[in-house]
């Protein structure tokens, strides 16, 4: 059985994608039902496109296409079982966007339009059998056969940023916080890529639109976050053990991290962040509770290693998860939209399983040597000082602004990023998100004149802050983005990845260095007008790049 798969950084390179089992671990019959269910999305949007241009809507329907874009994530979901699951139920959100769109054209006497493919696919009864008819909508041979590859690669461009940007508005919505004209341009894009007849110039523009969507929709999800915890303050956060029983919390979830803490208060367990949920350290409404202790370990793919030697449960709120080692599968759990055949998901936030799983372990024995990392440099915290850091500017202490980081991986190259990071000036300063900041985070960089040289912005979706901090200098300095002394050098790994990029390219955002690889779905002539537009480049060398941007930046 075969697969094609090239949405995350880490594709076989040399067949063009993943065409046996893909290297974030799922197999060929999860790859196929994440297609069956992409594709019923793609339905489903296509009667709510329709039913909106009627002014209705169905909150229903906008959720489960969120959460099935969500579910095609990279390392969210690997269950064939909760895969099955989650197609029925997008059926029946499908069906229902077809009756809400029928109903509307009744009322105003109008014909509705007939439809086929994805808005009337008939997914088959059984796992295999949906697994069969998964490996015809794959992006070989359906998109690729069908419009070539770059055509095919706009597309999946667009399918992967607006991936990236559901993912946040479901973050966001379990938050209470939803703006109905995102869905509604999810809906619009999922509609367009079910339709028979896409052109490059049309698919240009929605991938644009994208970019300008993830923006508004990473500001939904930065007004849940604060609005519920507070603006991060800047706070150092222990990095090494406590003694005694301990629960480590990955992913970006900050609901569930909220209410673990809730359920686990006076019950003598030490709770530590890991990966992407680091930052939670500087929410006040976080940070409150004494038994957040610290962070244990880095990013998402050393967690195997990681989690084998944590004495105590583990708890995946969101994507990341890689396949469990014997060594923890009894005392690992998922929640939300994550899956794992063989792990226990919990169900409706109830974390009494993880919390005895936590009791029963024997938790750390002693603590270690106190060591901290600083975190919580989000707009607020930056931009409270942003008369000094615009006065080290105009004086020279300050020469230049590094954005280094992204979505860390474990493709041989990413060690670029560490270097890079050293080689920085000492009149430079670095700003960094996601878990790309693992590379370099536990440095030590020194200050300027009392602004930190290494400013930890946050999650993935802070990017939103970074940009913010971005503007604001901008309309300090009288110029633009592109006029500060400032520079992206971004790694990438998968969706939400590939939502921020669109963003950064929609603001007009140019000179961008991405890698370690360049995105597989990105053709060379689709690279080519993105080079020419935005000057989109690839990273070579720490040393060569550092005095690439130095160099042309002395020259402006």
């Amino acid at each position: 059985m075969s697969m094609f798969c090239y949405q995350c950084e880490q594709t076989a390179v040399g067949a063009g994608g993943c065409t046996e089992t893909g290297n974030c671990g799922k197999d060929a019959r999860v790859a196929a039902l994440q297609d069956v269910l992409l594709h019923l999305a793609a339905g489903a949007s296509s009667w709510a496109h329709r039913a909106q241009a009627l002014g209705l809507r169905d909150p229903g329907v906008d959720a489960a296409v969120v959460k099935a874009l969500f579910t095609t994530v990279t390392n969210v979901n690997f269950d064939p079982a909760r895969l099955a699951l989650e197609i029925d139920g997008m059926v029946a959100a499908r069906d229902r966007a077809r009756a809400l769109y029928e109903r509307g054209c009744a009322a105003k006497g109008v014909a509705p339009e007939s439809l086929g493919g994805a808005a009337t696919f008939q997914p088959a009864a059984g796992v295999d059998a949906l697994v069969a008819q998964g490996e015809a909508l794959a992006v070989i041979p359906r998109r690729i056969g069908d419009h070539g590859k770059d055509l095919a690669g706009l597309q999946e461009l667009l399918t992967y940023g607006v991936k990236g940007a559901a993912a946040y508005a479901e973050h966001a919505r379990v938050l209470g916080h939803e703006d109905p004209a995102l869905y509604a341009f999810f809906h619009e894009a999922l509609a367009y890529l079910a339709s028979p007849s896409p052109t490059v110039e049309e698919l240009f523009a929605l991938c644009m639109r994208c970019g300008t969507a993830n923006l508004r929709t990473m500001e939904v999800l930065d007004g849940a976050n604060t609005g519920a915890y507070g603006h991060p303050e800047p706070t150092p956060v222990r990095v090494t053990p406590r003694k005694g029983k301990a629960i480590v919390v990955s992913g970006h979830d900050l609901k569930d991290l909220e209410l673990l803490l809730e359920q686990t208060a006076g019950k003598g367990i030490h709770v530590y962040t890991h990966g992407e949920m680091l930052p939670a350290h500087g929410y006040p409404g976080l940070k409150k509770y004494p038994h957040l202790v610290g962070n244990y370990g880095g990013a998402w793919q050393d967690q195997q290693e990681e989690f084998d030697d944590f004495p105590g449960a583990i708890l995946m709120t969101t994507n990341c998860i890689q396949k469990p080692r014997d060594g923890y599968q009894g005392r690992i759990f998922t929640s939300g939209l994550v899956a794992w055949p063989g792990v226990r998901h919990i169900a409706d936030h109830d974390f009494t399983p993880v919390i005895e799983a936590a009791l029963a372990a024997p938790g750390f024995t002693e603590d270690g040597a106190e060591k901290t990392i600083l975190v919580g440099f989000g707009r607020n915290a930056v931009l409270g000082v942003a008369d000094k850091v615009i006065a080290a500017v105009k004086s020279g202490a300050l020469r230049h602004f590094f954005l280094v980081g992204g979505c860390d991986g474990a493709r041989v190259g990413r060690n670029y990023y560490t270097h890079f990071a050293e080689s920085v000036p000492k009149d430079c300063v670095i700003l960094t998100l996601a878990c790309g900041k693992y590379r370099f985070n536990s440095l030590e960089f020194g200050d300027i004149g009392g602004i930190p040289r290494l400013l930890d912005v946050g999650q993935c979706n802070d990017a939103y802050s970074a940009i913010q901090i971005a503007l604001a200098l901008a309309k300090a300095f009288g110029t633009d983005v592109n006029g500060l002394p400032l520079s992206l050098v971004l790694s990438w790994y998968e969706q939400k990845a590939v939502a921020i990029l669109l963003t950064l390219l929609s603001l007009g955002v140019k000179n961008i260095r991405l890698g370690p690889t360049l995105p597989a779905f990105v053709t060379p002539a689709v690279l080519n007008v993105l080079v020419e537009k935005f000057g989109l480049k690839a990273v070579t060398r720490p040393a060569a790049d550092l005095a690439d941007i130095l160099g042309a930046a002395a020259g402006a």
